[in-house]
């Protein structure tokens, strides 16, 4: 398809709701998206393979229009004028904003259930599986 689609670049370590908050920006606009997984070894930040963010993210977002795809590591983003699309900077209320990866890591590590209020219920197996 030759559409449009607005697009999220991440490690997505895990996929919260601080991330979901910032893709939904554009879904509840009805603009497609595409989420980008940056293809990284995992390592203590980043304790899920490619293949399993890229799991969960499609799991999340499977009734909505989204695309997943995994890139290469990225040093940076750039782009030119009059490249015919926009850079959006979307600064989140702080029911969301205080949300971190690394916090809901920890949380994991020490065996606490906490983490779960700040994740997506749809992925809570799919992160016990794969880190716990």
């Amino acid at each position: 398809m030759n559409i449009q689609r607005a697009l999220f670049i991440g490690r997505w370590q895990p996929l919260h709701n601080g991330h979901k908050w910032l893709i939904d920006q554009k879904l509840s606009k009805g603009i497609s998206a595409l989420i980008a997984v940056r293809d990284i070894p995992p390592d203590e930040k980043n304790p899920f393979t490619t293949e399993q963010t890229i799991e969960m993210l499609k799991k999340v977002y499977e009734d909505k229009d989204v695309v997943v795809i995994s890139i290469p590591d990225i040093e940076s983003v750039n782009y030119g004028r009059g490249v015919g699309y926009e850079i959006n900077e979307h600064v989140p209320p702080s029911d969301v904003g205080f949300i971190s990866a690394t916090s809901i890591r920890d949380k994991i590590e020490h065996g606490e259930d906490g983490w779960k209020q700040s994740v997506d219920k749809k992925i809570w197996d799919l992160i016990e599986k794969y880190i716990i």
